[in-house]
């Protein structure tokens, strides 16, 4: 007999099957496989909300829950074709929980893991009740009796396990209990073949070691073997809107950019699907619980995290410290600490290979620009950033004057925030200036070319055609002319070559002693 918790069965996992949209990952499957009844057993998934880790968990609990034949289920998909399918296909007590079902339910953590234990013990021996239980009220010993009576390992499948650190962020006692009692009932129990955990953080960090350092983590920031199975794939992504008739080229623009490896791109799959279901893109992900607390981590007064936020608004790519970060909500020892958290809540996307964060895609982007919108101190960069569009068109009509007073005028109110004391800053003041470029065009920063870098180099996307592409360089205390010729110099036209009739070449200086601004603008001839 199935239960709510004990073999669930495939009930909810048949349910996303039938979805208009659905993509096979069961290829997980094989990485558990690898794992199960071993020393490594343990794994625990961090994702940011609708990433697909409570369908994947479905998933699981349909493949291993042994009170229902899935093979039919699971023939047609991927993890058929391996050689461990029916080797564990159907063969343990699969056992799934929700925490926050039982957070939700209870009002402290004494009465969250009493209900749960008595929730999922008296389930197991209605299930089973020729066993002979030690203690009925005891979760731990519950399973240990079942296992040493029918020899059939659990697959426990918990979902939302750090629920409770985001609730009772600053409950370090109930924290503390909650990691007890994972502990104590997974760690080194011979009744567990598989723990698979997943939830929005990584376990929580109590000095230099871990309750539960048994689990191999696979987060945000570390995921390796793990990467393509929670969220969608390029060609995933590429192959569902020639299916439903979408541009590629603006779902990219919108929805892609976390990188967890380089060139592995993965797209929200939330957001992905409903724009193709709706036929129309938008901000789907900032319904989910998450997007409203970023203003408060926003607005933390901690080592210049202002600066960074503004740095990452303007399309930046910077340097983070994501290993000193204490895995909770509100522990921050520095302004790392914060971007970290956002990496792990989705807000950021950061690459290991090269330690860099960034904001992921035009989505995200928006958020960010809402939630700083009201905050005290980032009037300026909002200004910017609403002037934006007016800037773009002056370039559009070769307004050389209106430009270059335009962006001296940005430069001066972000003063405040940004240091301008070398290039990099320039940059990042031009890119506020040219914020809503990116509803027109894919921005390519230092675009390489055959004898050097192009500062911003802007491709009209199809749906945008009509738009003039822009080669943008940026000199500092040169001249505007100085930076035409080297665009012209270095061939940079030479790899737009698709665009000639339509390029814009942009030169623009900044005069560090009078702190004024020149800008120059060529139609591109051949």
């Amino acid at each position: 007999m199935m239960g709510q918790y004990v073999n669930p069965g495939s009930e909810k996992y048949q349910m996303r099957m039938n979805s208009k949209i659905f993509i096979d990952k069961t290829e997980l499957i094989i990485k558990t496989n690898e794992v199960i009844n071993t020393g490594e057993r343990y794994i625990c998934i961090s994702r940011p909300r609708r990433f697909g880790k409570t369908m994947a968990a479905e998933m699981l609990a349909a493949y291993y829950g042994n009170k229902e034949d899935t093979n039919t289920l699971f023939a047609e998909l991927n993890i058929a074709k391996h050689s461990t399918y029916t080797k564990h296909l159907n063969k343990y007590n699969a056992l799934m929980i929700n925490m926050q079902v039982f957070l939700s339910e209870t009002t402290s953590i004494e009465e969250m893991l009493l209900k749960l234990q008595l929730d999922v013990g008296n389930e197991l021996i209605e299930a089973n009740p020729e066993v002979r239980y030690k203690e009925k009220t005891n979760l731990r010993q519950i399973m240990t009796d079942l296992y040493l009576h029918t020899k059939c390992p659990f697959v426990i499948l918990i979902d939302e396990w750090d629920c409770l650190f985001r609730e009772y962020k600053d409950d370090l006692e109930s924290q503390k209990k909650y990691l007890d009692f994972l502990r104590v009932l997974l760690k080194d129990q011979v009744y567990v073949g598989l723990a698979y955990m997943t939830g929005i953080l990584p376990i929580k960090k109590y000095g230099s070691h871990s309750a539960l350092n048994m689990f191999d983590e696979h987060s945000m920031i570390d995921s390796y073997n793990f990467i393509n199975y929670f969220g969608f794939t390029h060609a995933e992504t590429k192959a569902l809107c020639i299916e439903f008739n979408m541009e590629m080229e603006e779902i990219k623009a919108w929805y892609n950019g976390y990188f967890i490896e380089l060139n592995n791109p993965i797209y929200n799959p939330t957001s992905v699907t409903k724009s193709l279901l709706r036929k129309r893109l938008g901000s789907y992900w900032n319904k989910t619980e998450t997007y409203e607390a970023l203003k408060d981590y926003i607005k933390l007064d901690i080592d210049e995290l202002q600066n960074k936020i503004t740095r990452l608004i303007a399309g930046e790519h910077l340097k983070v410290n994501v290993y000193k970060f204490s895995n909770d909500m509100r522990t921050f020892n520095s302004s790392d600490d914060v971007l970290a958290l956002l990496i792990h809540l989705g807000y950021l996307s950061y690459c290991e290979q090269n330690n860099l964060v960034r904001i992921p895609n035009e989505e995200v982007k928006r958020e960010f620009i809402n939630s700083i919108e009201d905050l005290s101190g980032w009037e300026n960069i909002v200004d910017a950033i609403r002037n934006s569009d007016a800037l773009l068109k002056a370039i559009w009509n070769e307004e050389e004057d209106v430009v270059a007073d335009g962006i001296q005028l940005i430069h001066e109110k972000s003063s405040s925030i940004l240091q301008y004391n070398d290039e990099n800053s320039l940059s990042c003041a031009l890119n506020l200036a040219l914020y809503t470029a990116s509803n027109y065009y894919t921005i390519i920063r230092e675009f390489p070319s055959g004898k050097g870098f192009a500062d911003l180099i802007f491709l009209p996307r199809k749906k945008h055609a009509d738009k003039p592409a822009m080669i943008i360089e940026l000199k500092w205390n040169k001249a505007a002319h100085g930076a035409i010729s080297q665009i012209k110099n270095k061939h940079y036209p030479s790899i737009l070559e698709e665009y000639h009739g339509n390029l814009l070449l942009v030169g623009l200086n900044y005069d560090k002693s009078n702190k004024i601004y020149d800008c120059l603008i060529e139609i591109y001839q051949i």
